[in-house]
């Protein structure tokens, strides 16, 4: 007779297999849908696709079952829809720029991005079987996560691309450490708050009936998070430092559980704002085209044209889009990487992209729930992180191509184009279904 732990497993993986068979019909439906209003649907091509996808899916599903049979078992159908979705989006880019004249192979490229970073989540899969023993490498992380965001700052290694130095040059190709870094810091925040929650959260003075902590206490904190943020605004990447900032005061309240860390963020959220506005040219041309996107003279002077261009593009889709291959998304500048979004609305509508936030915010969901259910504090931590870096970096994208918030220079996960991108991700899934494995065991059968 079957336990109920055995029942649990096997239910969960049987229900992921069918999640996915779904998720990759998804990603097979869209790619047709493009080729077809291409006047390219071969379906010999379609087939090898298809094949491919179900096995690199199915290995995925395999690699699961054996070695994390208790993991979450909706987080990676979710994933591979995304990516399936992105990958039919980028063809579609493809196909839109060369009506233009433009070549370009931003699906094929992120088609074998995307077979690394599945080869990546099976190798943290196999090689971290315990999420543990990554706190022996808190002070290392640190340490790391620094040294990946000073890299673009190395004469002859880093490349200014768009006017922010972020990204590294190895082997002819492009490459962002900072999308590995956040990774890296997650692991030391974690690793270094579950070692001294109780201090910080009881010792120090009162401030307006708030307890803040003792400076020598947020020491290695204050170090490692100015030092970051200070590399980063030296690169222009507002962006990155707005997430990274959301993700520190998030797992300091997360391990402390002290309103107060919310109140201090805020306010020096509020000070860097005005700051950031008053002593960077580039910055204060960012909200003047936030502020005043549709001013002719903003317009016409080109700082708002990219913003401006993407919210008609989605005003053209509508509620349910202009179908699939039938849009321009052409139109709008950088539309396969920063406004990935605006091509989505234009082509899906607000039905489509509202499905797709619903995907992040199942992934961010199971993030959270697994922070939930593990029962190490380290673990509580870490997948708390990763899911605060996955929804703030989606609230910062989305924010800015709809206007809401200033626009940045962020990649949306599994979507937009990026080789950086698509690897970390896949190293996070990974991460957070190697914590949700340990969370959804028994108790007996934890290690």
């Amino acid at each position: 007779m079957a336990t109920v732990s055995e029942l649990r497993v096997h239910g969960g993986r049987r229900a992921e297999l069918v999640l996915l068979g779904l998720a990759i019909c998804l990603a097979i439906l869209a790619r047709a849908l493009v080729d077809y209003h291409a006047d390219y649907l071969v379906l010999s091509r379609l087939g090898v696709f298809a094949v491919g996808a179900l096995a690199l899916a199915g290995a995925a599903h395999l690699v699961v079952r054996i070695y994390a049979p208790s993991a979450d078992p909706v987080l990676l159908p979710a994933v591979f829809a995304l990516n399936g979705v992105g990958l039919a989006i980028l063809r579609r880019i493809d196909y839109a720029y060369a009506a233009r004249g433009r070549e370009t192979d931003f699906g094929g490229t992120q088609t074998v991005w995307t077979v690394v970073g599945v080869a990546l989540f099976v190798a943290v899969l196999l090689l971290l079987r315990d999420h543990r023993m990554l706190r022996r490498f808190t002070y290392t992380a640190g340490i790391v996560g620094i040294i990946a965001y000073m890299l673009p700052v190395v004469p002859g290694l880093g490349v200014e691309i768009n006017g922010a130095q972020i990204w590294i040059s190895l082997f002819g190709r492009s490459m962002q450490p900072g999308e590995f870094a956040k990774i890296a810091l997650v692991v030391f925040f974690a690793g270094y708050l579950v070692s001294n929650r109780d201090t910080l959260a009881l010792a120090g003075p009162k401030v307006l009936g708030m307890r803040f902590p003792r400076p020598r206490d947020m020491g290695p904190l204050l170090v490692v998070t100015l030092s970051a943020l200070v590399i980063m605004v030296a690169q222009t990447d507002l962006g990155a430092a707005l997430l990274f900032f959301g993700l520190f005061v998030g797992l300091l309240y997360v391990a402390t559980e002290r309103i107060s860390w919310v109140v201090l963020g805020l306010g020096m959220f509020a000070v860097a704002v005005v700051a950031a506005s008053t002593i960077f040219s580039h910055v204060a041309a960012r909200y003047d085209a936030w502020l005043n996107a549709l001013d002719p003279e903003v317009y016409s002077s080109g700082r708002s044209e990219q913003l401006v261009r993407g919210l008609f593009g989605m005003a053209s889709g509508g509620l349910f889009g202009t179908g699939l291959g039938e849009g321009r998304p052409d139109l709008v500048p950088f539309a396969e990487s920063d406004f990935i979004i605006a091509s989505l609305g234009e082509e899906l509508g607000l039905t489509g992209v509202m499905a797709i936030l619903t995907l992040y915010l199942i992934i961010v969901q199971r993030a959270m729930r697994t922070a939930i259910g593990v029962r190490d504090g380290f673990g509580k931590l870490m997948a708390s992180g990763l899911g605060f870096a996955i929804a703030i970096q989606v609230f910062i994208v989305v924010g800015g191509v709809t206007r809401v918030i200033p626009l940045t220079g962020l990649t949306t996960p599994f979507l937009a184009y990026g080789g950086s991108s698509m690897i970390a991700n896949w190293i996070v899934i990974a991460l957070i279904m190697r914590i949700s494995d340990q969370a959804r065991r028994p108790a007996m059968e934890t290690p």
